[in-house]
């Protein structure tokens, strides 16, 4: 057997699912050589071998976020930061912008990204008059969280030629009350905004991709979906990845999902190049398409089956009607392609499992995943159907971490418990994953893991005993069936012998550790990709 190119040793090595905990892992090149004991891996030490002291820290397959949006992670980094921990408030959120105006030139736009309104004391949205009187000279839109949701101050709705006039589109919410816009802009109706603003130039997202995969690995994440590529600026993501990649600016393998909603998508251009779903390589692979079928549960826009709590008429935007989804999941499997579409009510979940089952009834034989994301509000009925399908859940435990509280607000508390199943998921074999939407939320896993074992908000509020994980489970979502979600569980997820070499060390064991320490106090310690150590605070190279 070959001498190992790194060891990592003396600590505690998971090496999957069902595997006994080792001592060490060894490395040839890109790929794991062995797992075992400290004496059983020294034979492979030779004289040109790095070997890393774990000191008894905590080694397992690096994370892989079956879910986020890699370039607007990077790119937001540069925005107002209006999450709940940097402006807790709505009056916090202002002056954020306020002093974010004081150094840009007049007409220049602000942007932000991460309010959640339900997190405000008195749960209110921000009002473009209020953004008006913050901000009075510069186009302003702050980013709801979930990003289905937006305000605008007035300049910035000019920009966009939006008047109280200027009907909804299709798919898409303009808020008005008294006889004037409200600055609220939902789903579709965002894309007026989109392109009143600046786009971000090819070396602008280039930045991005670099700037969000280092973060991610900083994590301790390895691998990555990102969710509607082109969503920004169209083919020019594509070009930007193989650039970024070529130019060694890409941190972390990239399983890149590409839009495919009508009048956006990139489907096409992408088929006519020969880019279809599993070409590629290691690094940077071509996904499924997406189609958005609904909204967010927090933004009152996911599809229900049944009304918002205080909104009896309010069930969600549903985003295309039967026919039209139908057509183009029928268009684009026949093409070559797995579907990774977003539902999260009910009701939209239910649209995507006929459309799913469609594809089965026409061609029973395909091995393809399609996949459901986020997958929110799911019932008993739609649970044994996906699995009769084949359609496998891609969900982010986190959303209840972050947003629990708030579901329960909008939906009641029984309909928030029942969110997200990942025991139930679990425990029927459906295999699913977790990922953290970022920037949705943070890529911090932890706050994630902490939901798994837990169940519980960021209040503290246990919604869903029954669905809570083992540290094994959890762990496994994150990895194994992260890889067996985009078909990549021969290389990814598990060391083992011939497996890519993708590895994160963590400050605590999380097979053993207090949740809540896992959530307040942990960190991690080294990031390993394809045998590279590519982060690190052991030896003080970050």
């Amino acid at each position: 057997m070959s001498c190992a190119s790194l060891v990592l040793r003396n600590g505690r090595v998971w090496a999957g699912y069902g595997l006994p905990v080792a001592q060490a892992v060894a490395i040839h090149g890109d790929r794991i050589l062995a797992t075992g004991t400290d004496e059983q891996i020294a034979g492979l030490i030779g004289p040109a071998t790095k070997v890393v002291d774990l000191n008894g820290r905590f080694a397992m397959p690096g994370l892989n976020d079956a879910h986020l949006h890699l370039i607007s992670t990077g790119l937001i980094r540069k925005w107002v930061d209006g999450t709940a921990q940097a402006a807790p408030t709505r009056e916090a959120l202002y002056a954020a912008l306020r002093a974010r105006a004081e150094k840009t030139p007049k007409g220049g736009w602000i942007l932000s990204r991460g309010f959640d309104q339900t997190r405000y004391p008195d749960g209110r949205m921000p009002t473009a008059q209020e953004l008006d009187a913050a901000v009075p000279d510069h186009p302003v839109m702050v980013v709801r969280a979930c990003g289905h949701v937006a305000v605008a101050n007035s300049a910035a709705l000019a920009l966009a030629g939006i008047t109280h006039d200027t009907p909804d589109p299709d798919g898409g919410v303009i808020g008005r009350e008294g006889g004037r816009l409200t600055g609220l802009v939902a789903e579709n109706a965002q894309d007026a905004l989109r392109a009143a603003r600046p786009t971000p130039t090819l070396d602008d997202i280039i930045d991005g991709i670099e700037a969000g995969g280092r973060h991610l690995i900083e994590y301790g994440i390895t691998s990555c979906m990102d969710a509607a590529t082109g969503q920004i600026d169209g083919m020019t993501e594509i070009r930007a990845y193989h650039l970024a990649q070529l130019r060694g600016r890409l941190p972390v393998r990239v399983w890149a999902t590409l839009l495919g909603d009508p009048g956006s998508s990139i489907v096409e251009p992408c088929h006519e190049v020969g880019l279809v779903t599993g070409v590629g390589n290691d690094m940077f692979r071509i996904g499924g398409v997406k189609i958005f079928t609904d909204g967010s549960a927090g933004g009152r826009t996911a599809w229900m089956s049944q009304p918002y709590t205080g909104q009896p008429e309010n069930f969600g935007v549903r985003m295309l009607p039967d026919e039209r989804l139908f057509d183009l999941v029928d268009r684009y499997h026949a093409m070559g392609y797995t579907m990774v579409c977003h539902g999260i009510g009910d009701a939209a979940i239910d649209q995507l499992v006929r459309a799913y089952e469609r594809v089965r009834k026409a061609d029973p034989g395909h091995t393809r995943r399609h996949r459901i994301e986020h997958c929110g509000f799911t019932s008993d009925d739609l649970n044994r159907r996906m699995i009769a399908a084949g359609i496998l859940p891609a969900p982010q435990q986190v959303f209840l971490h972050d947003f629990g509280d708030g579901y329960a607000s909008v939906l009641g508390t029984e309909r928030a418990a029942d969110s997200y199943p990942i025991g139930t998921w679990d425990r029927l074999g459906i295999k699913p994953s977790t990922g953290s939407d970022s920037p949705v939320c943070s890529p911090d896993p932890f706050p994630n893991i902490h939901n798994m074992l837990t169940r519980k908000t960021i209040k503290g509020t246990v919604l869903g005993e029954a669905e809570r994980l083992t540290p094994e489970a959890a762990l496994r979502a994150y990895t194994e069936h992260g890889a067996w979600s985009t078909g990549d569980e021969a290389v990814k997820g598990r060391l083992l012998p011939g497996m890519l070499a993708d590895i994160a060390v963590f400050s605590r064991d999380l097979l053993s550790a207090d949740p809540e320490d896992i959530l307040h106090d942990t960190r991690c310690e080294m990031t390993v990709l394809g045998g590279r150590v590519v982060h690190d605070r052991l030896e003080g190279r970050v």
